[in-house]
Order: structure tokens, then C-alpha cells, then sequence
């Protein structure tokens, strides 16, 4: 699936680490704090803490049960 702007909706790069184009981020935030916020957020996803829309397993290391509060009892 192809990503888009969210405010103009122009077709954006395939590894864009957010859903906003340059253009759109530098009126929405400014230049100096657009490239902060894409720069954290390309170094969470070098260091493989962007990880959106997925889903962990919260069961618990070499078990087969899950933590108390992912109970369905």
C-alpha cells in the first residue's frame, strides 16, 4: 500500500518514517522542528522501536501462560 500525506495527499517515499510530506511538515511545524521529529523517529526505527500496527505476544518467556492482566479469566 502506498503511503500519502495526510495533509495534501501527495505519494510519499516507501521507507517514509511518518505520513507527511516535507513541504506540509515544514508549514504544519516549522523546517528546524520537522527534521527533529524526522530524525527521532528514523533513529526508533533503526534501533527497531517503531514497530506500528504490530502486535506482540505477551506471553511470558518459556511458558505457555500469559501475564495477569492479558488474562481472559
Amino acid at each position: 500500500m502506498a503511503n500519502n500525506c495526510i495533509y495534501c495527499k501527495i505519494s510519499l517515499d516507501s521507507n517514509s518514517v511518518i505520513d507527511v510530506c516535507g513541504r506540509c511538515g515544514f508549514k504544519v511545524w516549522g523546517e528546524k522542528m520537522f527534521a527533529a521529529i524526522v530524525k527521532n523517529m528514523e533513529n526508533a526505527r533503526d534501533a527497531g522501536d517503531l514497530n506500528q500496527g504490530s502486535v506482540t505476544n505477551p506471553k511470558i518467556d518459556g511458558t505457555n501462560r500469559y501475564p495477569r492482566e492479558f488474562s481472559t479469566k
